[in-house]
């Protein structure tokens, strides 16, 4: 779980959060995320992974205003090698659920070719589908 304080200046004159800060929070999140499995994105691009955001989406469920606590819970949903889909759902600070989300990112080379992670990178594979299961 990744929690997020929001800031000031994530609000608008009124201080509720403006909304396009949900995705950066999804972004932080997953940041968070993969570093909490041993594959942070500066190991990535280490490698040699690119991954980029093919799709995101955001419902909106209730509003947040400065100084809000957002815990943000992270799952992967779908992951075949090729694409990785995530949802988030993010909740306040009393549990009610203020926005739920996905992303979904392929994953490319430095020329930008797409790769198959299982065969390129057995290890990165291997943690995400060892997220996957322990989830369920």
């Amino acid at each position: 779980m990744y929690q997020h304080k929001v800031q000031y200046y994530e609000t608008d004159k009124m201080l509720v959060t403006h909304h396009s800060n949900y995705i950066r929070w999804m972004e932080e999140a997953r940041v968070d995320y993969l570093e909490k499995i041993d594959w942070p994105y500066t190991r990535l691009e280490e490698e040699g992974i690119i991954s980029p955001v093919i799709s995101v989406d955001a419902k909106y469920k209730k509003s947040t205003t400065f100084n809000d606590l957002v815990n943000i819970d992270v799952k992967i949903q779908e992951f075949k090698g090729v694409k990785l889909k995530l949802v988030y759902t993010m909740t306040n600070q009393n549990g009610e659920a203020v926005c739920e989300g996905h992303s979904e990112h392929c994953f490319l080379t430095r020329e930008g070719r797409p790769m198959m992670i299982r065969d390129t990178y057995p290890g990165f594979y291997e943690a995400l589908m060892k997220a996957l299961n322990e989830q369920a």
